[in-house]
C-alpha cells in the first residue's frame, strides 16, 4: 500500500468518483494510514470545500464509511472528524446538488441508529438538515390531521421510495458476496502466508523478506475482503429494515385502498338508485323523457 503524504491524500481525492468500490478503497487505505487521522481529516475537509458540487456528496460518505469501519482499531477518525462535520454537512446541504437533504438523512439517520457520535453533536447535524424544533399552541383545527399529514407523523421518513430500493438492489449486485476474482485470488494465496508450521522453511534473509512482502500483501487484501463483507452485511440488514417499513407501507395501503373501493362500491349503488328512480319518476310524468328509450 503507498505510503502517505498530504499531495498523495489530495491526488487520491481529486480521483474519488461515486462507486462503492472507490469510496471503500480510498476508506481502507486512510484506515491504513490512521496515525496522520488530524492531517487526513483536516485535508478532507479543505478538499470538501473546494470539490465540486456533484462531488460533495461523496465526500460525506467517504467520511461515513470511514467513521463507521475505522471503530474497531481506534478512535482516532470518529474524534477527528467530531469538530469539523457538523460544518461538513451544512457545507454539503448548502453548497451540494439539489436535493441532497435525503441522502443526507440516510446517513444521519444510521448514525443515530448505531450511536456513532454522542446525541449532542447528533441534535446539532439534525438542526442542519431539519431547523430546530419550537413549540407553538395550536388551533383545534391544526392538530387534526389530514390523511397526508397523519402518514408523515407516523413515519417520520416516510415510506422508501421504489427507486430508492432498486438503487439499494443494484449496488447489492457488485458486493463484495459477489466478487468471484478476490475470492479466486484469496484462495489462491500460497499455504506459506497461513500456515506457522511451515516457517521452518526459511533459510535465509531473502526468502524470508520475500514471504514477509507476501503475507503483508495477504493482511491486506483479506483485510480489504473482511472491511467490504462487514459493510455488505451491513447494507443488507438496512435493506431488509427498509423492505420491511415498505411491506408494511404498502399493506397499509391495500387495507386503505380496499376501504375506500367499498366506500365508493357503496356511493355508486346509492347513485345507481337513485338514477333507477330518478327515471322511473320522470317517465311517469306528462311527455316522460324516457318513454322511447332506456
Amino acid at each position: 500500500m503507498s505510503a502517505f503524504s498530504e499531495a498523495a491524500l489530495e491526488k487520491k481525492l481529486s480521483e474519488l468518483s461515486n462507486s462503492q468500490q472507490s469510496v471503500q478503497t480510498l476508506s481502507l487505505w486512510l484506515i491504513h494510514h490512521r496515525k496522520h487521522s488530524k492531517t487526513i481529516v483536516n485535508v478532507w475537509f479543505n478538499e470538501l470545500r473546494k470539490a465540486q458540487v456533484s462531488r460533495k456528496l461523496t465526500f460525506l460518505y467517504l467520511a461515513n464509511d470511514v467513521i463507521q469501519n475505522s471503530k474497531k482499531k481506534g478512535p482516532e477518525f470518529t474524534q477527528d472528524f467530531a469538530p469539523v462535520i457538523v460544518d461538513a454537512f451544512k457545507h454539503v446541504y448548502r453548497e451540494g446538488e439539489e436535493g441532497c437533504k435525503k441522502q443526507l438523512g440516510r446517513v444521519l439517520s444510521i448514525w443515530q441508529e448505531r450511536g456513532v457520535y454522542e446525541n449532542n453533536l447528533l441534535d446539532q447535524l439534525s438542526q442542519v438538515l431539519y431547523g430546530e424544533k419550537k413549540t407553538k399552541k395550536r388551533t383545534y383545527e391544526e392538530i387534526q390531521p389530514d390523511d397526508e399529514d397523519f402518514a408523515s407523523q407516523s413515519s417520520p421518513g416516510g415510506p422508501p421510495q421504489t427507486a430508492e430500493l432498486i438503487r439499494a438492489l443494484q449496488e447489492l449486485e457488485n458486493a463484495a458476496s459477489g466478487d468471484s476474482v478476490l475470492r479466486q485470488r484469496i484462495s489462491s494465496l500460497p499455504a506459506e502466508v497461513q500456515d506457522t508450521s511451515l516457517l521452518h522453511r526459511i533459510t535465509d534473509k531473502e526468502s524470508g523478506e520475500r514471504l514477509s512482502r507476501l503475507v503483508e500483501e495477504a493482511c491486506m487484501l483479506l483485510a480489504d475482503y473482511s472491511g467490504r463483507l462487514a459493510a455488505e452485511i451491513d447494507d443488507r440488514r438496512q435493506l431488509t429494515r427498509t423492505l420491511t417499513v415498505f411491506l408494511q407501507s404498502q399493506k397499509d395501503g391495500l387495507a386503505q385502498n380496499e376501504q375506500k373501493l367499498e366506500e365508493y362500491k357503496r356511493k355508486l349503488a346509492r347513485v345507481t338508485q337513485v338514477r333507477k328512480e330518478l327515471r322511473s319518476r320522470l317517465n311517469n310524468l306528462p311527455g316522460g323523457l324516457y318513454n322511447s328509450s332506456d
